[in-house]
């Protein structure tokens, strides 16, 4: 009798083992999953989809991904790769490594197969960030979806730009398209469907998913996109000078020779992880970053962008995707921080807060547009508490709102008539109001913080004080971000919520998620007017570092000055 019931312990604990993890076969090698601990769910962390090269190959390309024959127990998280510190990550046990090219996989825990995959691209200004600091599982509720988030390689060491053999540029995105073959290549493995990929992203990762669609190196390898935020025709998501960047953080570490191309490269290649991870300069008076994405020389060899973003869409030389935009309604306050400071330099010269990607023949020239964009947004008033919704609202436009109209615009005129557009306006008593005023507004990212989970919940309100509103806005964004997901749609037929057709050339027409959603007509339409009329007349297209002179001849015309 003692040992029948032995047997049945046994039977029982094997059980639930099994239940309690789950092992595919990819092409590496085997992978072993766990149970989520409160989701019905299986989770694969740390997966190595590349390896990221190291030493004085570090700014190149990817290199293919360890193969092993043992099962590889995909439980550690969460890795980052290298970035400054900053507050957030206080709060989140992370370890940096160099090495730092995981992928993520959710798996809900159904026999079901060829289920609908979404890649999700973190944001952090390509400069901070990792893979699983927002996860996506209340999406998965109908077991109809895969997530996967991964990491890829961020600041100088993701998007230093020379335009030399070993500093190409734009790393981290090369990093991002191995990403999507390498969904290609294995999620049937976990169930999942690779030709049904979306591909979505917030702040920084929604203008990579943009860069992504528009790229002829990841044509193919997913079919629908979902952008929140950012796009590629942003002042901040294309470097206008990458070369000249280079050199400005180079002086900045006290490097001097950086009118010498391979100097230049040498002093990158050979710096000391410290010196490449200690400034984040995102607080540009211009809306520029420092370390973005840049046009590439067209060397025809593995390049990610080899012409700008305008010249594409104006070209409609890219596949004609799905596309959902969407924009919270005071994207600006993402600025307020540096309202005290800002202000009176604003005053003093407000031609110094132009976008970086506007280009005037003169200083004169320049002072004469500052002068009519100030007048638009403050008229004759100086920049102060009085009207600090208008620095909102200025910081708005130019860095997020904007270029995500400009953009769709675009992409009607290139003959996509399957692009969809929102804008976020929902707050509740959780939200706090505007400094110096008794207004509320949907912050940058907003709708992601809304859709997603927080890691560690380091949210915008605390899931435990979310009123009823909140988590009925909750409710709705979700299925709509499902509904496109699953089929292109936001809104398909048979839905319960309001009709919602694509844009048109007009812009229009626009679903504003509120308190209670809306189908309205034109966004904005003054105030993307005026802008039209700037862009028109003064944009500043991204150019690619020049092309280096050939080695060896310099090599000899130095021995010859030696002699």
């Amino acid at each position: 009798m003692e040992w029948r019931t032995c047997v049945v312990l046994l039977c029982v604990t094997a059980v639930l083992a099994d239940d309690e993890w789950r092992e595919v076969n990819t092409a590496q090698g085997p992978v072993r999953g766990r149970k989520h601990p409160t989701e019905d769910i299986y989770t694969f962390f740390n997966i190595p989809y590349a390896t990221a090269p190291v030493g004085v190959h570090k700014f190149k390309a990817p290199l293919p991904p360890p193969v092993w024959e043992e099962p590889f127990d995909a439980v550690d998280k969460p890795v980052k790769c290298p970035q400054p510190l900053v507050p957030v990550e206080e709060l989140l046990s992370t370890t940096t490594k160099e090495n730092c090219l995981i992928a993520n996989v959710y798996v809900p825990n159904t026999t079901n197969k060829n289920l609908t995959v979404l890649v999700f691209i973190h944001g952090g200004a390509f400069a901070m960030g990792f893979g699983d600091l927002f996860t996506g599982t209340q999406l998965m509720t109908k077991k109809d979806i895969i997530i996967v988030t991964f990491n890829y390689r961020l600041g100088i060491h993701g998007f230093l730009c020379l335009g030399t053999e070993d500093v190409p540029g734009n790393a981290g995105l090369k990093d991002q398209v191995e990403l999507l073959r390498w969904v290609q290549k294995n999620i049937a493995s976990f169930g999942g469907n690779p030709n049904d990929v979306t591909v979505a992203g917030y702040n920084s990762g929604s203008a990579c998913a943009d860069l992504l669609m528009l790229s002829k190196s990841a044509e193919g390898l997913f079919h629908r996109v979902l952008l929140e935020s950012e796009v590629s025709l942003a002042s901040f998501a294309v470097q206008r000078d990458p070369l000249e960047v280079a050199k400005i953080f180079a002086r900045k570490k006290n490097f001097t020779n950086v009118d010498d191309i391979y100097a230049l490269e040498e002093f990158y290649k050979t710096a000391s992880f410290e010196q490449l991870t200690s400034f984040l300069f995102v607080d540009r008076t211009d809306s520029t970053f420092f370390f973005t994405p840049c046009v590439e020389q067209d060397t025809g060899d593995g390049a990610f962008l080899t012409e700008s973003p305008l010249s594409i869409f104006k070209k409609g030389n890219y596949k004609k995707l799905p596309v959902l935009y969407g924009f919270a309604n005071m994207e600006g306050q993402i600025r307020l921080n540096l309202f005290n400071f800002w202000k009176r330099k604003m005053n003093e010269k407000f031609s110094n807060f132009l976008p970086g990607n506007l280009k005037f023949e003169s200083e004169e020239k320049k002072e004469v547009v500052a002068k009519e964009v100030k007048e638009f947004y403050f008229g004759d008033k100086p920049v102060d508490e009085d009207n600090i919704l208008k620095y909102v609202e200025y910081f708005s436009d130019v860095m997020y709102i904007y270029p995500t109209l400009w953009a769709i615009k675009l992409h009607v005129e290139a003959g996509n008539n399957q692009v969809y557009l929102y804008e976020y306006s929902f707050v509740d008593e959780n939200v706090p109001y505007v400094n110096h005023t008794n207004v509320r507004g949907a912050k940058h990212c907003a709708p992601t913080v809304a859709v997603l989970d927080g890691a560690a919940d380091v949210t915008q309100q605390n899931k435990s004080l979310a009123t009823p509103e909140f988590k009925e806005m909750q409710k709705i964004l979700r299925e709509i971000w499902h509904n496109f997901i699953k089929t292109g749609k936001p809104v398909p037929e048979g839905s319960s919520l309001p009709a919602w057709p694509p844009v048109s050339v007009n812009r229009s027409p626009h679903m504003e998620l509120d308190k209670k959603l809306e189908l309205r007509g034109v966004v904005l339409e003054n105030r993307t007017r005026f802008w039209d009329n700037i862009y028109q007349r003064y944009h500043r297209d991204p150019v690619p570092p020049p092309a280096p002179p050939a080695q060896p001849l310099r090599a000899q015309l130095r021995l010859g000055n030696a002699g």
